[in-house]
């Protein structure tokens, strides 16, 4: 009631009180606005009761005034908790960072809303900022190029980078110096940056821009970069969000400090305003909402106060099995005959549970191999052909694809018999594994006389290579084939290459069939190729 008495008193010096009709509408738009003020500071503001001041802070009555009377700000945040976090539930953020700035703006009177930017980029929410299409962005560390844009508070919180990679990495990384000779990946426009330019070759630094971090975790787990540096606190949290458990921290920055703030566009308004938000950080302790917000360290407690529970349950249930068995073989020893008869027919169990088991295994081995060749059957391949272009299509890497084709094995059946055709291809299955050696390669009979190759990874000019390598391998053991135009055993070659393009995996595998047609068109012993 005290905020429609003090804009009654301002429309009255304006003279819209003169004015019946001008003088409803302005009432109208107080009433609405003293109504809506509560909801709007309130979202997301749960948390404020953790903050607490360690001595008091005054703000003179003009701008208390001058900050009531200003409009709302527009306020931008981004995914990093524990400063900030975006809870999808309730569409709203929380945090460190979100309990400040509600303790504060509630004090100074100021209104705000949170402007829907959850498709932008932290370095486009700056921009705004910068730009004046928004008021506020946190969290963000203070860098000089920054600083000339806009408005830096005092830090409310602060953390350190850390360089992070897969678990079980066992390369020396002691600084940033190391950094060098690896590919690391980094989320653009963070304050570090700069200096990771300045240490990392420009071909080895990898930067996401990226809504989130969640492209820089992927890219660290299939392998697309080595390391990757982002803030030690935001990643402690990730780690249990997104259960990044394969990846770890292996060296902290403590050298790069990092002091979180709230940034404001640049005016002469804002510059009272985060004069008087300096003033409340300067007395303020956030000790209890770090504690609040971050859920890694309290999700680890939890989890290893249910774990002592359990096994002091499992101590329990020992020794109670113990005094049953105890009690059993007391109870039973006259049975002992029967027992061990148990005992033997138990044993026979767990030998044909074993012999079953070795069994299926050997049966799942045998449905991915050619039981020829040993190597990989068109079912393995089909399979690995999926896997590996919708690798492809995630990284842009090149993935190429070779169908190997004997030239005139039906003479070699026809004058040499079955049981020689079937030597003939083991020999060239011999060659094809020595050939393409890679881990990440994959052989496979395709059917009958004809092989594929996938080399994932593997440019075009690097197929024709290897194709020519496992050709000239074949024709220089000399296998006789009187038959055939050439007196000894010559291969034809298809390869389709793709490399950022939108290829199906089948149009690759057709397209290396074309290439190998057009090879026997030509005159076989050839290669031919394509890329997509």
């Amino acid at each position: 009631m005290a905020e429609l008495q003090r804009c009654a008193h301002a429309l009255l010096r304006q003279g819209v009180l003169c004015d019946p009709g001008r003088l409803w509408r302005a009432l109208c738009v107080a009433w609405c606005a003293w109504c809506l003020a509560p909801l709007a500071l309130a979202l997301g503001c749960e948390g404020e009761r953790h903050i607490h001041l360690t001595r008091p802070v005054e703000v003179s009555a003009q701008d208390l005034a001058e900050f009531r009377a200003m409009t709302p700000l527009r306020v931008l945040s981004v995914d990093a908790p524990p400063m900030a976090r975006y809870d999808g539930d309730r569409d709203i953020y929380a945090g460190v960072g979100i309990d400040v700035w509600c303790f504060i703006a509630g004090r100074l009177g100021l209104r705000y809303e949170v402007v829907p930017g959850r498709d932008l980029t932290v370095a486009q929410k700056i921009l705004q900022v910068q730009e004046g299409q928004a008021d506020v962005f946190m969290p963000l560390s203070l860098q000089s190029e920054r600083a000339q844009r806009g408005l830096f508070t005092q830090p409310f919180y602060e953390s350190y980078y850390a360089v992070i990679a897969r678990k079980g990495w066992r390369q020396p990384v002691r600084g940033l110096a190391d950094l060098a000779q690896y590919r690391v990946g980094v989320v653009r426009g963070v304050s570090l940056e700069p200096l990771l330019k300045e240490v990392v070759p420009a071909h080895q630094l990898v930067s996401f821009d990226q809504k989130g971090s969640e492209g820089l975790f992927l890219a660290l787990r299939d392998g697309s970069i080595d390391l990757a540096v982002f803030n030690k606190s935001i990643f402690a949290e990730k780690r249990y969000e997104h259960e990044y458990f394969d990846l770890e921290d292996i060296l902290t920055l403590y050298g790069s400090p990092r002091g979180y703030r709230f940034y404001f566009s640049p005016s002469p308004q804002h510059e009272r305003v985060v004069a008087a938000f300096d003033r409340y950080l300067a007395a303020m302790d956030i000790a209890e909402s770090v504690a609040a917000h971050e859920y890694g360290e309290r999700q680890f407690l939890e989890r290893y106060v249910a774990q002592r529970g359990q096994r002091i349950f499992l101590q329990v249930a020992s020794v109670a099995a113990v005094v049953v068995a105890l009690v059993l073989y007391l109870a039973l020893r006259r049975y002992r005959k029967l027992v061990r008869l148990l005992e033997g027919s138990n044993r026979q169990i767990r030998q044909q549970q074993q012999a079953l088991q070795a069994a299926n295994q050997e049966l799942e081995r045998q449905s991915h191999t050619d039981g020829l060749t040993g190597l990989a059957n068109r079912r393995e391949l089909d399979q690995a052909l999926r896997r590996e272009h919708a690798r492809q299509q995630r990284t842009g890497a090149p993935l190429s694809l070779l169908m190997v084709d004997v030239d005139h094995f039906k003479c070699v059946n026809d004058h040499y018999g079955h049981a020689m055709g079937d030597d003939y291809l083991r020999a060239i299955a011999r060659v094809l594994r020595t050939t393409v050696a890679r881990p990440t390669d994959l052989v496979a009979r395709y059917g009958g006389e004809e092989f594929v190759c996938l080399l994932p990874d593997t440019a075009a000019a690097d197929a024709f290579t290897v194709a020519e390598r496992i050709r000239q391998a074949v024709a220089d053991l000399a296998l006789p084939n009187v038959l055939a135009a050439v007196p000894h055993l010559t291969l034809s070659i298809g390869i389709a290459t793709t490399a950022g393009t939108d290829a199906k995996a089948q149009q690759l595998l057709a397209q290396a069939d074309a290439q190998l047609y057009a090879a026997k068109h030509a005159g076989r012993d050839r290669v031919h190729a394509v890329v997509l």
